[in-house]
This record gives structure tokens, sequence and C-alpha cells, in this order.
């Protein structure tokens, strides 16, 4: 069996701080930046609300993937939120 790997891109508000990760399990992933339970970057910023993200089947291509948007713009992470999630919804609760 294939395990699923996912990045994403969390928010704190529409014209708020952003933050891109990797991670095997997305809901239990989010829960933890909502619940704030590891000390960090989100936690310190208070980005807790899911924007985006993407399901690969390779871990690797998810890590690939994790840089590449890492790498880009503030602009071009918008883009990508908005290109499936215009209304800036915090995406955490359809995937329960």
């Amino acid at each position: 069996m294939v395990k699923q790997s996912y990045v994403y891109i969390l928010f704190s508000k529409k014209t708020g701080t952003l933050y891109t990760g990797v991670t095997s399990d997305l809901i239990k992933r989010v829960w933890e930046h909502k619940n704030k339970v590891a000390e960090g970057f989100t936690k310190a910023h208070n980005v807790d609300k899911l924007g985006y993200f993407e399901i690969f089947e390779d871990i690797n291509e998810a890590i690939a993937r994790e840089k590449q948007i890492k790498g880009g713009s503030r602009k071009k992470k918008i883009q990508l939120i908005e290109s499936t999630n215009p209304n800036w919804i915090d995406l955490y609760e359809s995937l329960l």
C-alpha cells in the first residue's frame, strides 16, 4: 500500500502570514498547528488555517514540490491558494 503525502499552505488571515509544509498525515498535522502542539513558526505567528494542499504518492515528489513552493514568491503562493480556494476558507473542516 502506498502512503500518500501532502504539501500544504497555511495562513493566518488573507493578508497575513503564510506557511508551507509537507506531511504524510494532513489531518493530524493541521490539527497540531491549530492546537499549537509544537513550538515553532506557526505557533509564534498564529498560522493555523488550511488554504491549499496537494496530494502525492511519493514523499520525494512532495518534498521537491514543497521546496519549489517555498522558493517561490508570496504572490505565487497566493495564486495557488486562490486557484482552488478564492474565498480563503479554512479547508480543514472539509477533510474531516
